[in-house]
């Protein structure tokens, strides 16, 4: 009977046993906290790669030491730069937020990975300019819940296009938080992402009512200074007496910075804008009448932070096919959601044979160029006709800048509309790295 050696028995028993990482990512003495997320990334592929179990990330705020105050931010990035490594937060501080949220987050994470991020990596190569990512709560059509957990995995996956959100509903969080987000997703992508904030609640009452993380009392509606607190802090603008205002210099990922939108759909948010000096996108495809809000908030810009002249998005809803009939028949599924939305009714995108049938039934064709979907506008058929109906709203917003919304029940034709849209307008396809 042979005899193991102590080292065998001892090497036996070290490879019985799982070793994790937890990541409080340090900022070293003259370093910054960027390099120090960068510092995370770079530990977690060798982690990964040298056989560790599982990666964490740890939850801090507001001091000159570590850089990770969003683990809900960081696991994206880490899981699109590792391949078999667990990834996690170690841990999310529930306190801090409200149970609705911290499910919506991490549900997002664990459907996209394992996964892919094709749309998006499919609009970096065609060249398109920049990838938004809608906040949305409580329903079953839209899956977008959480901004700042897609925004990072999307950037991973591409090389050029900007990325960013359209937008982040600040009534649900507080500026300070938002800050911290932005400041990791810029440090770890800098030059590329866009932090897009609207005023909405992008949701019904109880839903936003679960989003509150104090449920005493309803939220008060204090978006203007919610707005002036999160740009003080990315700003380092403060007043010295700010019970805040140290919090300013301690943002993660300094000295990169998001560029800063708003988003609006009325009156009120061009004003702001306006008055702000902040780059405007109107969401044509809620309201249909914004060309006159728009020219509102180029005559009330105020040259401010870097942005020395106003500066418009338009964004519209797009449905590009070979046919106008082709795209007018994929488009009978948003006609068909819409339908049922304005009577209370919220269901996942259906095929668009049944949205069909459903229209019939109710009456309704399958639509004609130029007509309206569920009351607002869309741009819908074959490229030529796409592009003169871009054209045509992008001349009445004097727009500098058109997006793209496009819903469709099979993700192929999403995908299709994307790649006709971009050859009717000519874009330069981007050269992006194999995968």
């Amino acid at each position: 009977m042979a005899v193991r050696s102590t080292y065998e028995i001892h090497r036996t028993n070290i490879e019985a046993m799982l070793l994790s990482v937890l990541d409080q990512s340090p900022i070293s003495e003259g370093s910054t906290g960027a390099q120090a997320l960068h510092n995370t990334l770079d530990l977690a592929r060798l982690t990964d790669e040298l056989g560790y179990h599982r990666y964490w990330v740890a939850e801090h705020h507001g001091g000159p030491m570590l850089a990770g105050p969003s683990p809900e931010v960081l696991i994206g990035p880490i899981a699109a730069a590792t391949e078999g490594i667990r990834v996690g937060s170690g841990g999310v501080m529930l306190p801090h937020y409200s149970p609705l949220k911290v499910a919506e987050s991490f549900t997002i994470l664990a459907a996209l990975f394992p996964g892919r991020i094709d749309l998006a990596q499919l609009t970096d190569a065609l060249g398109y300019h920049r990838y938004w990512v809608a906040e949305h709560h409580g329903g079953p059509m839209l899956a977008s819940a959480s901004p700042e957990a897609l925004i990072g995995p999307i950037a991973a996956s591409t090389t050029g296009i900007r990325v960013g959100s359209g937008g982040v509903m600040l009534p649900h969080y507080s500026p300070f938080k938002v800050a911290e987000t932005f400041t990791i997703l810029s440090a770890l992508y800098p030059g590329r992402i866009d932090l897009g904030l609207g005023r909405a609640a992008g949701t019904d009452p109880l839903t936003t009512f679960a989003l509150q993380r104090d449920r005493r009392q309803a939220s008060p509606d204090d978006f203007p200074q919610q707005l002036a607190e999160l740009l003080g802090y990315l700003e380092q603008t403060l007043p010295d007496d700010h019970p805040f205002a140290r919090l300013a210099s301690a943002l993660p990922g300094r000295p990169e910075l998001p560029l800063v939108w708003l988003l609006g759909s009325s009156p009120q948010s061009a004003i702001w804008a306006g008055q702000l000096g902040l780059p405007y996108a109107f969401a044509d495809f809620i309201n249909p009448g914004g060309a006159e809000i728009a020219a509102n908030y180029r005559q009330r810009f105020e040259p401010a932070r870097q942005l020395t002249a106003p500066y418009t998005a338009v964004a519209v809803w797009v449905l590009c096919a070979p046919s106008d009939e082709e795209a007018q028949y994929l488009a009978s599924s948003s006609r068909m959601t819409m339908t049922l939305l304005r009577r209370g009714q919220l269901i996942p995108v259906p095929p668009p044979e049944q949205a069909t049938e459903f229209l019939r039934r109710e009456g309704a064709g399958n639509g004609r160029p130029g007509e309206s979907v569920g009351g607002r506008r869309g741009i819908i058929g074959s490229p030529e006709t796409v592009r003169a109906g871009l054209e045509e709203v992008r001349a009445q917003y004097g727009a500098d800048e058109v997006i793209a919304v496009t819903i469709t029940h099979d993700h192929a034709a999403r995908k299709r509309s994307y790649e006709l849209l971009a050859e009717a307008m000519a874009l330069d396809p981007r050269a992006v790295a194999a995968a």
